[in-house]
Formats: structure tokens, C-alpha cells, sequence
């Protein structure tokens, strides 16, 4: 997966321990807005980075090709995009395809070749089979392949964009002032333990769920054991991937609610299930019965985001920060409270969330976004 020069560190360092930046904000009413404000709040937490990564995932941003799963694919050289867009053709019915528009500048380290396809599975997929498993098939197929390309993302009606450099530099070069969306995430520097690379920025993105992380899970190994157990490829050794895929698990194909989710990956104290209530400490612990190779442990805080709703997460001691924060419909998700007030400084409400708690923002209005209702819980 790309040559060792793409995956090397520019800056020289073999591991460069720094702070993460995480900026989250979503419109309730389903508005879609343009990402200056994100890119001057994900800016302003320069401090928290390294050159090494930044990322940033919009949605609502393909609004005239809405139904089609929109697959942004980074490319080592000619040889392998011929050889993966010919698969695309065979695995689906490519309904548009082009470059992703780029500013070419220097302040981003060797850029692969990027296009995006708008796709649909048609009948390509097996009797029976679910549109979004095929396509989650697919993408694991290229990512674990031998081709020198990399799907970065792969929803409908959105799109991650993400490279070596500081995020102000990868908005810069994706041209992400020209796009609008009514939720946006951003991600300042890079994961802690893995070499720095376009594919291994953050977001890390599967389907429409995106996870931009602040921290370091310890348990990586167990985690990505059961992983693979219901056939997920982790190709990219590093803790954020296991995030993303553990939650495509429980919230897509368990259909579990955020809350129970999140009490998989941040789960209470053996101590704090026993004083529950008997019928919900069955409830625990039939969830660590289940689960217990999810259990993230380390520190960690998350912004997860999919189609009409926005979702922050820590761990259950808070050990990486986590701000909140509401003004009218615009909820805000951040590590530090003064890039939000940059750019809103007049807040309605802003606070600290409970450790292992989600806080859950949703688009309210079904006409607005075609999306579920509005919660902010």
C-alpha cells in the first residue's frame, strides 16, 4: 500500500508526540453552511498538531448526486488507478467520475492522485445481499488488496478529505472553502504509534460514519481480533480504523442505539453494574458478555459523525478534553472551548460532558435534510 516514501515521516522524527485537535458542528435544522468557520476553529488549535495529519469530513455535500455512494480513492501511480476504476466498472454502475479539485501548493507532503467515482451497486450485489455490506465488501477488498490505492471514502451525500500537513493546509489544497454541508468534523495531527500518510489521516471513514480521535487505544490487538471475526479488514495498524469499524458493527449491522454503544466501547466498572437495577445490570452484563474485545481501553475522546446526527464520546475518566457547546441550531464539538468561541463567541450554552456518556446532536427536521428528528441529549 503505497511506496515507503509516501508513508514516511517528513519531518524526521520516528514517533512525535504531540496533542490532538478535534472540532466538530453540526446545523440542527439542516442547513447546509460553508466550512470557513470550521477551518479558522481546527486552525486555531495549530499548537495541538504536527504537520503529520488533518482531515475533515462534510456532510450534505453532494446534494445533485445524493443516492449514490460517492467513493474518494488516492492513488500511487497510473497503473493502479487503471486497475481499480476497472474493477469499479465490473463491481458497479459508475454513474459520474472525476478528479477531486485540488490547489496544488507546498505546504502538504507528496499528494497521491485523488478522484472520486458516484456509484451505485445495481445488480451487482448477491440475492439477498444489502446495498451498503456490498459496498463495505468492495472497499475492504481494495483497501486489503495489493493495489497501490486506498478507498478513503465511501457514503452517500458525503466526503472525507484528508492528507500529510496541518488541516488549514489539507482545507487549503481540497479547495473545502468551496463546499458547503450541514455537519462538519476536522482533525489536527496524526495517529500516536503509525507512520505518517494520506490513507492514515483522520477522518477514518467507512460507509457514512466517520471517527476523528484524540488518544491512544492500548487495546487495538484484542479489538481488531473480533473485528475480523465479521470479516473487517485492518490493514492501516492503527487504533482510530478499529474505532470506525467497531461502531459500524454495533450501530449499523446490530442496530444498537448510541447509548448502548457507547457502554460497549466506554464501559462501566464491573463495581458500578453491581449496584444497578437487576433487570439493567442483565442488560451490562450481557453487553460485556457480548462485547468484551470492543472495550476501547486508553485514553480517548471521539467525534463520530453519519448521515443527520453528530456524537462526542470519552472515556469514562476523561482523560483527553472534550467541550460542548449550543448557539441556536449550530452544536459544537471541540477539545478546547476557545475555537468554538471564535467562531461564536456569544454561546446560548457551553459545558463538559460526562466521561463515558455520548452526547448525541441530531437534524430535526426530515424536510430540511431527509434525516431523523432532533435531539441534543
Amino acid at each position: 500500500m503505497f511506496d515507503n516514501q509516501m508513508r514516511a515521516n517528513p519531518y524526521g522524527d520516528d514517533k512525535v508526540m504531540a496533542a490532538c485537535s478535534i472540532f466538530g458542528m453540526i446545523d440542527t435544522s439542516g442547513k447546509r453552511v460553508g466550512g470557513q468557520g470550521v477551518i479558522r476553529a481546527i486552525a486555531n488549535m495549530h499548537d495541538r498538531s504536527n504537520g503529520l495529519g488533518g482531515g475533515f469530513g462534510i456532510y450534505g455535500l453532494y446534494p445533485e448526486l445524493s443516492e449514490q455512494y460517492a467513493l474518494h480513492v488516492m492513488y500511487g501511480d497510473r497503473a493502479s488507478q487503471r486497475a481499480v476504476e476497472e474493477y469499479l466498472r465490473e463491481s458497479f454502475d459508475v454513474v459520474h467520475e472525476e478528479e477531486i479539485p485540488c490547489r496544488r501548493q507546498a505546504r502538504v507532503h507528496k499528494p497521491p492522485l485523488l478522484r472520486r467515482y458516484f456509484v451505485d451497486v445495481g445488480s451487482h450485489a448477491a440475492f439477498g445481499q444489502g446495498d451498503d455490506d456490498y459496498v463495505v465488501q468492495r472497499v475492504m477488498e481494495i483497501n486489503g488488496g495489493s493495489h497501490d490505492a486506498f478507498v478513503f471514502s465511501s457514503g452517500k451525500d458525503m466526503g472525507v478529505f484528508k492528507g500529510v500537513g496541518y488541516p488549514e493546509d489539507v482545507a487549503d489544497f481540497f479547495r473545502l472553502d468551496e463546499y458547503q454541508g450541514y455537519l462538519w468534523t476536522a482533525h489536527g495531527r496524526f495517529p500516536t504509534n503509525s507512520q505518517a500518510w494520506w490513507g492514515g489521516a483522520h477522518p477514518f471513514s467507512l460507509l457514512d460514519l466517520t471517527v476523528v480521535h484524540n488518544g491512544e487505544i492500548s487495546s487495538y490487538g484484542s479489538n481488531k481480533a473480533y473485528l475480523e471475526m465479521y470479516d473487517y479488514r485492518c490493514t492501516l495498524q492503527t487504533d482510530t480504523e478499529v474505532i470506525a469499524y467497531a461502531l459500524d458493527l454495533l450501530l449499523r449491522r446490530h442496530r444498537l442505539p448510541i447509548e448502548l454503544a457507547a457502554k460497549v466501547l466506554a464501559a462501566p466498572l464491573w463495581s458500578e453494574i453491581d449496584r444497578l437495577e437487576p433487570r439493567e445490570r442483565a442488560l451490562y452484563i450481557a453487553l460485556r458478555q457480548t462485547y468484551g474485545s470492543l472495550l476501547m481501553n486508553g485514553p480517548f475522546t471521539i467525534i463520530v459523525a453519519r448521515q443527520g446526527e453528530m456524537i462526542g464520546l470519552t472515556d469514562r475518566i476523561r482523560l483527553r478534553p472534550l467541550t460542548a457547546a449550543i448557539k441556536d441550531d449550530l452544536f459544537f464539538l471541540s477539545s478546547e472551548e476557545s475555537a468554538i468561541r471564535l467562531i461564536s463567541p456569544d454561546l446560548d450554552r457551553v459545558w463538559t460532558p460526562l466521561g463515558g456518556e455520548p452526547l448525541v446532536a441530531r437534524v430535526r427536521s426530515r424536510e430540511a435534510a431527509g434525516l431523523e428528528e432532533a435531539l441534543v441529549a
